[in-house]
């Protein structure tokens, strides 16, 4: 076939060619070229100008090389898929919508799933591990906030917005029903927002949970996730509690300060001397190194109960020590060895005791056989 050297000639312009059912004019491969080499040029532009600027900003969790080749591969596909529709290729539509557009819609939200995930797993990667917990919580609110503005994105890109909305509008019943059965989720997912800056438990942190139901739970927060919360308990089974019952209990944090104060309540016989037992405790305290020496520890009678005299024990000690199975070298321990030095010192620890009044003298008789 021979081409006209005018390019002024019109017929040189309009000039045709058959590839199977499609029709593509000159002009059009002319497009499709340009709109090709375009994509490149600024792909290639984008990806420097990242790298550059990854080397001089904070920001390098989410403006690094694996960002910069992203964002190139993304303008470069999309220049692939405008060529190809200025060709005609992708005129054809799908599901009523044209398939370029489609493709379009598809690539950014991969793309922009592909940049919130890296984004999260290099934000976590480079923080130190004392700071983990709390830029985990911001790593997964980045991530699911950028993959819920490119789904938007994409339905926008695609044309399924106006169609969705007439959907939406014909299925009204059905959206209260939705909206009723979605409360909870809502609900969850506001609690989590709001736990968020509040920041009354963090992962890793040892707390007690007391729901309004009454029940309590103990252990080690495992993970905080948008809807809810999973905490493993000391017997090591693993519980999800939504965010809304969550935020609406009271939360004891148990580790939130590397040191705490322990109460323990030991009675002893009215007839025991309370001062030596006092002391006992006092010098078993002094030897148990994880008994802090500040501030200093304090036993006292604190009243007089039914069988016996409580003496009530306050002392410091570190956070991590009193917790879960460190329980069984700690305060457990601690009640053995104030058991053992009582013993030593002739303190009694008494069994429970009732006397008991009777309104007319008794008489008893007995059997001389």
């Amino acid at each position: 076939m021979v081409f006209p050297l005018d390019p002024t000639n019109a017929t040189f312009i309009t000039k045709e060619f058959q590839v199977g059912p499609i029709v593509i004019t000159l002009m059009a491969i002319v497009k499709a070229v340009l709109m090709f080499f375009a994509g490149l040029v600024i792909a290639r532009i984008a990806k420097r100008q990242v790298i550059k600027a990854s080397r001089r900003t904070t920001y390098v969790w989410i403006i690094n090389e694996d960002t910069a080749s992203a964002l190139s591969n993304l303008i470069i596909f999309i220049s692939i898929i405008w060529a190809l529709d200025a060709l005609g290729i992708l005129s054809y539509k799908l599901w009523g919508m044209p398939l370029s557009k489609l493709l379009t819609a598809l690539l950014i939200f991969y793309f922009s799933y592909l940049l919130a995930k890296k984004s999260k797993d290099y934000m976590i990667a480079r923080t130190p591990q004392n700071k983990l917990p709390e830029v985990q919580i911001k790593a997964k609110l980045f991530y699911y906030t950028v993959v819920t503005i490119a789904f938007f994105l994409a339905l926008n890109i695609a044309g399924i917005s106006s169609e969705l909305s007439t959907l939406l509008a014909a299925a009204g019943i059905t959206g209260i029903v939705l909206g009723f059965s979605a409360q909870t989720v809502v609900s969850n997912f506001v609690s989590g927002v709001f736990m968020y800056f509040d920041k009354p438990l963090q992962i890793g942190d040892a707390v007690r949970l007391l729901t309004s139901s009454g029940t309590a739970l103990e252990g080690i927060v495992e993970d905080i996730r948008i809807l809810s919360t999973r905490i493993r308990q000391w017997d090591g089974t693993l519980v999800r509690i939504p965010n809304e019952k969550l935020f609406n209990s009271e939360i004891i944090n148990l580790q939130r300060y590397p040191a705490r104060r322990t109460t323990i309540v030991v009675g002893i016989s009215y007839k025991s001397d309370t001062q030596k037992a006092i002391e006992a405790i006092l010098k078993v305290l002094e030897e148990e190194p994880y008994v802090l020496a500040k501030p200093e520890p304090r036993v006292f009678v604190e009243e007089f109960g039914d069988s016996s005299v409580e003496i009530n024990v306050w002392a410091w000690v570190p956070s991590s020590l009193w917790i879960g199975e460190n329980l069984l070298r700690s305060r457990y321990h601690l009640l053995q060895r104030i058991k053992e030095e009582f013993e030593k010192v002739g303190v009694e620890i008494p069994f429970p005791q009732r006397v008991n009044w009777f309104a007319n003298e008794l008489h008893v008789k007995l059997d001389e056989s």
